[in-house]
C-alpha cells in the first residue's frame, strides 16, 4: 500500500471541483489544491483575506509582497480577479456564495461534525480563522486530511473530542487512503488507494464504513 502524497491529494480533490464553482481554500494543505485545478476549467478560487479571482502559487522569484492568501502565502491573480474588504469577503462566506470549501480537519466525526480549530492541548494555540463560517456558509465542505495522526489514531471518529468548528457540515472527506462520503447512512468509501482493501481501511478507520 502506498499512501498519497499531499500533492497527489490535492489532485484528487481538484479532481471533483466542476466548471463555474466559486471555491474557498483553507490555509494550511488545501491551498495545494489551487496548483492542480485545470487551466481550461473556469474556477474562481475567493480568499477570506479579500481576493477572488486567485491563481496558483507564483514561479520563483516572482512573488508579490502584497498578494497573499489567507494563510500569508504568496499567490497570484488571475485575469479579471478582484480585491476588496474584509468585511465584504466574510459577508460572501456567511451569506451562501461559497459552491465548495476545502478545509483541514483535526477530527471528522461519522455524522460530518468537524473539529480543526484547536486540539484542547495545553499549550496549543488555536486558530479560529474563518473556519467556522466557511463550515456554515459553503453549499458544500470538503476536508482533506491525512487519515490517522502521528500516533496511528485515526483521525475519523464516532464523535469529536476537540472543540467543534461545525455540526453536521462536513460533505465529503480526502484522505492519504482513501475519500468517504458522509451520507444519511453513514460514511461510505471509494477511490481507495491501490494495495490497499476494504477490510484493512477499515480496521484503520475508526467507525463503521460502507463500501460504494
Amino acid at each position: 500500500m502506498q499512501r498519497l502524497t499531499r500533492d497527489q491529494m490535492a489532485a484528487r480533490v481538484a479532481k471533483d471541483i466542476p466548471e463555474g464553482a466559486v471555491v474557498n481554500l483553507g490555509i494550511g494543505l488545501p491551498t495545494l489544491v489551487g496548483n492542480h485545478l485545470p487551466a481550461d476549467k473556469e474556477i474562481l478560487l475567493h480568499s477570506e483575506n479579500g481576493l477572488l479571482g486567485m491563481g496558483p502559487a507564483p514561479a520563483a522569484g516572482e512573488e508579490d509582497g502584497d498578494l497573499i492568501n489567507a494563510g500569508k502565502q504568496p499567490v497570484t491573480i488571475k485575469p479579471g480577479g478582484s480585491y476588496f474588504h474584509h468585511a465584504d469577503s466574510f459577508a460572501m462566506m456567511r451569506g451562501g456564495h461559497l459552491d465548495f470549501c476545502v478545509l483541514g480537519a483535526f477530527q471528522v466525526s461519522e455524522k460530518g461534525d468537524l473539529a480543526n480549530w484547536h486540539t484542547g492541548a495545553p499549550g496549543a494555540i488555536p486558530a479560529v480563522g474563518g473556519a467556522m463560517d466557511l463550515a456554515i456558509g459553503a453549499k458544500q465542505v470538503f476536508v482533506m486530511m491525512e487519515h490517522q495522526t502521528k500516533q496511528g489514531e485515526s483521525k475519523i471518529v464516532p464523535q469529536c473530542t476537540y472543540p467543534l468548528t461545525g455540526i453536521g457540515c462536513v460533505t465529503r472527506i480526502y484522505t492519504d487512503l482513501a475519500t468517504l462520503d458522509v451520507t444519511a447512512d453513514g460514511l461510505v468509501a471509494r477511490d481507495l488507494v491501490e494495495g490497499l482493501s476494504f477490510e484493512e481501511l477499515q480496521r484503520l478507520t475508526g467507525v463503521p464504513l460502507k463500501q460504494a
